[in-house]
């Protein structure tokens, strides 16, 4: 049976909700080489020790080993995309987002019972996305990396040990970060209406990622070819800056942004120094993420004075739960809105426009069905 998932391959983590799931799966993007680990206790969840192999025609090096997400986080060989990676030709970028479509096959299934167990198979149609400026001119190459049969088998990995699955991705539906995210907002999952405003008005939105913020305009569902655009920045700037200063101050290193990103969630500032001592971080967050939201409301301003019909501006993706206070100070008395779960309303969006996309496609068989039977 084939699945419908939406999967977001963001430059910070990749986020995957497939059909009929409770909650969206998210596996920092980030990888290292993987090799043969001394495991003195073992990890209480797969995702905590993501250690495969990876085959895949559209890769340039296969059958690789790779420690993905949080067991690459305190390795000192790991690696997290930069601004010049484009996540439409990123080997990495593949590989984690096949680590979760993979991870997603064996665990919607009883996968305790069934470590040890032969390859299987999964079959997916999948929504996703691309950032503005990127999206004209690969969205087709994006499509053909995703869309074909790879491989990834789980070799250390706690209750999948052993296990390989075979991801065939029949179908993937390329769409706009941010645009995908107001369409989630502005439907019902059974895709009818849910905001009037939203669906049928002029809505401003700044998507702000790790290494991108995009600024899509829409119209009535549609994209303002015109008015919509992209920036080349994201917030890991700001956090390779902070990661830099906290070093420079303190001697104490963070070994990736997911680990300082996983600090500035919880709100925990207090860092451990050599010889019991301690210090607080967050004077170094707050200036950088003072400078960040500065940008951020100077881009806003300066797209909505460009396009003065946009009726309200959301500022939605991780980047927003960042800096959503330091955001709203850096505003003012300019209205900007914010939504509870920002960072998963893009891979919603695209669950959903997967899901309309097979909808489409079903009534358009139905209907050259129906029009080829004899008439009476």
């Amino acid at each position: 049976m084939i699945k419908l998932a939406g999967i977001d391959v963001g430059n910070d983590s990749v986020k995957l909700v497939v059909d009929g799931s409770s909650e969206p799966i998210v596996i920092p993007s980030i990888l290292s080489p993987g090799y043969e680990r001394h495991v003195f206790q073992e990890e209480d969840s797969p995702l905590k020790a993501l250690d495969v192999r990876v085959y895949s025609p559209k890769l340039k090096k296969n059958n690789q080993r790779y420690f993905v997400g949080l067991l690459a986080m305190e390795d000192q060989d790991n690696s997290e995309l930069e601004e010049t990676d484009n996540k439409a030709t990123s080997d990495q970028a593949l590989i984690v987002a096949l680590t979760a479509l993979a991870y997603a096959g064996l665990t919607s299934q009883n996968y305790e019972s069934a470590e040890g167990q032969s390859t299987q198979v999964v079959e997916y149609v999948i929504g996703t996305g691309l950032p503005v400026r990127t999206y004209a001119g690969f969205h087709k190459t994006f499509e053909e990396r995703l869309v074909g049969e790879h491989e990834v088998s789980f070799l250390s990995t706690p209750k999948l040990r052993g296990r390989t699955i075979r991801v065939i991705i029949k179908r993937a539906v390329i769409s706009i970060e941010g645009a995908a995210a107001l369409f989630h907002m502005a439907t019902h999952d059974n895709l009818s209406v849910r905001n009037e405003e939203l669906y049928y008005g002029c809505i401003g939105i700044c998507e702000m990622g790790a290494l991108t913020t995009d600024f899509p305009v829409i119209r009535r569902m549609s994209i303002d070819n015109q008015h919509s655009t992209g920036e080349q920045f994201g917030l890991a700037s700001y956090l390779d800056n902070i990661i830099r200063d906290v070093e420079d101050q303190f001697g104490h290193r963070f070994q990736s942004r997911t680990k300082l990103i996983q600090r500035i969630k919880t709100r925990d500032y207090v860092i451990q120094r050599i010889g019991e001592g301690q210090a607080d971080i967050r004077p170094i967050i707050d200036n950088y993420f003072t400078r960040a939201a500065n940008k951020v409301v100077d881009l806003i301003l300066k797209r909505w004075k460009k396009n003065p019909d946009i009726q309200c501006f959301y500022v939605l993706g991780g980047g927003a739960v960042a800096l959503r206070d330091y955001i709203n100070e850096a505003a003012g008395n300019v209205r900007l809105r914010f939504v509870t779960e920002s960072e998963f309303q893009n891979v919603y969006g695209y669950l959903k426009l997967a899901r309309n996309k097979q909808n489409q496609a079903l009534a358009a068989q139905q209907q050259t069905a129906a029009s080829s039977e004899p008439q009476q």
